[in-house]
């Protein structure tokens, strides 16, 4: 070997990193010698070391690929007629010649690659007999018709398959070629195609389905009479149906018919060239081994054919062939239903889009006959077979650990579709699917195999998810046969009901189900049942477990007051649940978040909130839920005080577990009832926040007890209403200490949830909170707002955005409240400058055009509020100046013309509409000093002519807000135009 084959061999196979990079550079340097052609062809021919043909090849096709154009015409001679050579065995005359075609298929491979770069700039034009020049070397026997099968499927590989994007420019060369192709040579391929397999199908299986496979990928483009014929379809049919033959074979014929059923085309003809191949032949052979490669060509070929049949039934117009394509179809259904149901499915092949489509097409027949019926029964099968968990994965779902999760994951969203279908297909046979789904359940119940726990479950999901699609008529009623399904549900004993996935889906449907059990309330005891027993409540599962919680909790919602006869029996069910939640430490739980046992307090809340309960057990009911939960905060506190700092968080989070049930408990007892009816229910609550108040006292700082007590406030303020007023002071102060910007975002959605509850009721508490609130939100956002800054946002300027998102929500409710007057207290004076810059800024600049829209309105309130008519005494000194000089100029002036404010928005729009208001309630304030001011001060800024600021006046002082809008808009979009569009705010 030579320095070039040497660094080549080590560029390719050396472990020493320092050396292969020199390789690699060596070898670029010779790429880069104007002779490099010469010498890749010299090494071609003498070379035996692969690594050296292959990078050479390569070599030749980027040099191809890059420099063509540049090339001289004797070089591009000299490489087309030494690669045409070394493709078609025409040796040069030298007994030490290499014969690069009998080398291994990479390098075979990348010879046809070679060729085809040559195809892409030479043919038609410079190379027209390119293909013509192989067929006399077609006789030379397998090592050459290999080789021209590589070449053809190189070429279509590297430029005419769609399946690949393509430039422009390829796509343009692909048609060049593809034309040329259909006008000199295509026939004569497809007649060497056919020569070819006829003599060697018996004696070289493998060459022939090569051939076949090159084939295939050509029908798409060819003229389909050149292979859908009298002589090609009888041998493709005869080498799919020999017994004896190699599946290699078979499944490659199977592909070519496959390939003509594809091909596109009218739908007259396409019925027409589907009636003539007869595809009912092949039926019977997808039955065999699943995992034949023959089987699997199979069911491809059926699967596609029953897609053509479909899409023409979908597009053709006469009665007479859409009959026949229905027929097609009817005829081929069964073996696609066996394929769907026991065969791996073609990629390309979308089971559910397919169904769709065949549902579709039932949907628009007057009625279906029987054998559409059973084409629908088996459909419902498919969907069960689909949808089936596999048994290996039983343990993981069960335990739900890392594997079980992923599978459950990966089912949920592979269900999705199945699920849509089933949906689908009880649209079009409501009843049969019914039917379906009983005996499923019936079957599974009933089954004694490995597949039990899937079987029960994949009968239980479908009448689940069949329920999504049913009116609340249809289940009110119990059409069809669920009269009988819900029922049978509730009695039946399913041996696999410890199983997580079924116990869960069992209870899922019971509450999907629950219109039903309203209309039939005999049913209610067997729905207790279901979840206070070892099936719900009770499970040995904690995930099924504390899921009951929850599907329990929307149950009572629903059935409420019918609950009330079974309460004592619910409790006495529940105790022992109750008991283990309020006692045990938080880490042993097992489960937490949403789904943590909280709900069972708020379902109990629920049944025993009720009017219809009698007073004094409602009473008695309260105190054995609320007092051991106290408790535990009560000992959580003395606890965590003395705790150290592993135990701490686990105190924490059982103080924290006690509020969140509380606070669902509450959920159940309305205002009316605690304070008018019963007032003794509301003192019990009023007790009980007296204790969580202490939790602030004590652990101000800790953030989950901060946000669960605030919580709680919340719920007390709806259910206490205005005897709440006395615990307010006390919490506000708590809450408010030492707060975080995240924990003032909290403190204001609480204080807009009191003005909104209590309006100006609530001034004075508000005259001493707003100073404090305003002092910590102005000292950490600016005058001109939290200013935007390129790269990633840090947690704490998420913090700061959300401060000051929920400030705007504040300003805005207590402007609207009536309450504006809180602002101008001698100890809330001192904010009242910085709250109107940023008010102002935001008016005009803020990203979010709902913000400017309710700093507007905070303005429009504010001068309703403060300005008297024009020519009286000013409330606010400096307001009206303020407004007239800065907010009307900046706002409802510069902001508008801004080429940013875009009218086409909606809620742009909407903003507008508010400047518009505010101009009409500044004149209306301030008369004719806004207007001068306009006119002499603030039009000129903006170059406004005369006439068109006489107009604007006249417009204002109208009645016709209306036209108003309309002329202002107009007017802002002219001066846009005259100032082209390049003006800045200010």
């Amino acid at each position: 070997m030579d320095d070039l084959e040497k660094a080549i061999v080590i560029s390719f196979d050396s472990t020493d990193s320092a050396l292969k990079s020199q390789a690699v550079s060596y070898c670029q340097q010779i790429k880069e010698t104007p002779s490099i052609c010469s010498i890749c062809i010299e090494k071609l021919w003498f070379s035996k070391v692969v690594q050296v043909q292959f990078w050479c090849l390569q070599t030749l096709q980027d040099v191809l690929s890059v420099k063509y154009v540049s090339m001289s015409s004797d070089e591009k001679t000299y490489v087309r007629k030494s690669v045409f050579s070394m493709a078609c065995l025409e040796v040069i005359d030298n007994e030490n010649a290499v014969r690069v075609v009998e080398g291994p298929p990479f390098v075979k491979n990348k010879l046809a690659q070679v060729l085809v770069t040559l195809i892409y700039f030479e043919y038609p034009l410079i190379w027209p007999s390119v293909f013509l020049d192989f067929m006399p070397h077609l006789s030379k026997g397998a090592v050459f018709i290999d080789m021209f099968c590589r070449v053809l499927n190189s070429l279509d590989d590297e430029l005419i398959s769609l399946d690949y994007p393509r430039t422009p420019e390829e796509t343009s060369v692909a048609a060049r070629v593809k034309d040329a192709m259909r006008q000199q040579c295509v026939p004569q391929i497809v007649r060497a195609w056919y020569e070819i397999v006829s003599l060697y199908w018996n004696s070289d299986p493998d060459l022939s389905a090569t051939v076949l496979d090159c084939m295939r990928r050509f029908v798409s483009w060819i003229d389909i009479t050149l292979v859908a014929n009298g002589v090609f379809v009888p041998l493709l049919f005869e080498l799919i149906l020999s017994d004896g033959l190699s599946d290699q074979v078979r499944g490659a014929a199977a592909g070519c018919v496959l390939a003509m059923v594809s091909k596109r085309m009218d739908p007259p003809s396409k019925l027409s060239l589907l009636q003539t191949l007869q595809i009912s032949r092949v039926f019977g052979l997808v039955s065999g081994d699943v995992d034949s490669e023959l089987v699997s060509a199979i069911s491809a070929l059926l699967t596609g054919y029953a897609v053509e049949v479909l899409e023409c039934h979908k597009r053709l117009n006469s009665e007479e062939t859409k009959a026949l394509s229905m027929d097609f179809l009817n005829e081929v259904l069964p073996s696609v239903f066996y394929v769907m149901q026991n065969c791996e499915v073609d990629s390309t092949f979308s089971i559910v889009q397919f169904l769709q489509g065949y549902l579709s097409a039932l949907r628009t027949l007057p009625a279906l006959k029987e054998k559409q019926l059973l084409h629908i029964t088996q459909i419902l099968e498919v969907i069960r077979i689909q949808i089936c968990y596999d048994p290996m994965y039983r343990n993981n779902l069960n335990s739900l650990d890392k594997v079980g999760l992923e599978e459950e994951d990966r089912m949920s969203e592979f269900r999705k579709d199945l699920f849509v279908l089933l949906r689908a297909v009880g649209r079009v046979a409501p009843e049969v699917t019914q039917h379906f789904i009983r005996n499923s359940l019936a079957n599974a119940v009933k089954s004694s195999s490995e597949r039990n726990v899937e079987e029960v479950e994949a009968a239980l999901s479908l009448l689940y998810s069949f329920g999504e699609s049913m009116t609340e008529e249809a289940m009110k009623s119990g059409s069809g046969c669920l009269s009988e399904l819900i029922p049978m549900l509730l009695t039946t004993p399913f041996p696999c009901h410890s199983h997580r996935l079924v116990a869960l889906v069992y209870l899922e449907i019971i509450t999907r189900y629950m219109k039903f059990i309203q209309e039939n309330s005999q049913h209610i005891p067997n729905v207790l049942g279901a979840f206070l027993d070892d099936r719900g409540l009770h499970h040995q599962n904690v995930y099924v477990s504390r899921r009951a919680c929850y599907l329990f909790m929307r149950v009572v919602k629903l059935l409420k007051s019918k609950l009330v006869p079974f309460i004592d029996e619910i409790l006495q069910s529940v105790q022992d649940t109750l008991s283990q939640l309020t006692t045990m430490n938080f880490a042993s739980r097992g489960l937490s978040g949403t789904e943590d046992g909280s709900h069972i307090f708020e379902a109990i809340g629920l049944i025993i909130g009720l009017e219809d309960v009698p007073a004094e057990k409602q009473a008695d009911y309260l105190s054995l839920l609320l007092t051991p939960l106290c408790q535990q905060i009560e000992a959580g506190l003395v606890q965590a005080r003395v705790a150290n700092s592993e135990d701490f968080p686990v105190k924490i989070a059982n103080i924290q577990f006690a509020i969140v049930a509380i606070n669902a408990l509450s959920k159940g007892f309305s205002e009316r009832l605690v304070t008018a009816s019963r007032p003794g229910i509301g003192l019990m609550f009023k007790q009980t926040l007296d204790v969580l108040l202490r939790v602030l006292t004590e652990f101000p700082k800790v953030e989950p007890l901060r946000s669960k007590v605030t919580s709680f406030i919340h719920r007390m303020v709806d259910t206490l209403g205005s005897s709440v007023f006395p615990y307010l002071p006390k919490a506000l102060e708590h809450l408010l200490a030492d707060s975080e910007p995240k924990d003032v975002v909290g403190f204001l959605v609480l204080l807009n949830q009191l003005i909104c509850k209590f309006n100006s009721a609530l001034c004075e508490i508000l005259e001493e909170v707003y100073p404090v609130v305003a002092g910590r939100i102005f000292n950490v956002i600016p005058r001109d707002g939290i200013p935007s800054r390129p790269g990633a946002v840090t947690e704490e300027m998420r913090e700061l955005i959300e401060l000051q998102r929920t400030l705007y929500t504040f300003l805005h409710v207590i402007a609207t409240h009536d309450l504006s007057s809180v602002f101008l207290t001698p100890k809330s004076r001192e904010y009242l400058n910085h709250m109107m810059h940023l008010l102002l800024y935001s008016c005009c600049n803020h990203k979010d055009i709902t913000v400017r829209k309710a700093c507007v309105q905070i303005f429009i309130k504010l001068v309703k509020d403060w300005c008297a008519k024009p020519y009286n005494e000013e409330k606010v000194p400096g307001f009206q100046n303020f407004m007239i000089d800065t907010f009307a100029t900046n706002c409802c002036l510069h902001s508008v013309l801004d080429k940013s404010f875009d009218f086409s928005d909606a809620t742009t729009h909407a903003l507008f509409g508010e400047i518009i208001t505010v101009q009409k309630v500044m004149y209306e304030k301030f008369g004719n000093a806004f207007l001068m001011h306009l006119m002499s001060k603030t039009f000129p800024l903006v170059h406004m002519p005369q006439d068109l600021a006489e107009q604007y006046c006249q417009k204002l002082q109208g009645n016709d807000i209306r036209g108003f809008k309309s002329y202002y808009q107009s007017l802002i979009e002219n001066l846009r135009l005259q100032q082209n569009g390049s003006h800045v705010f200010r």
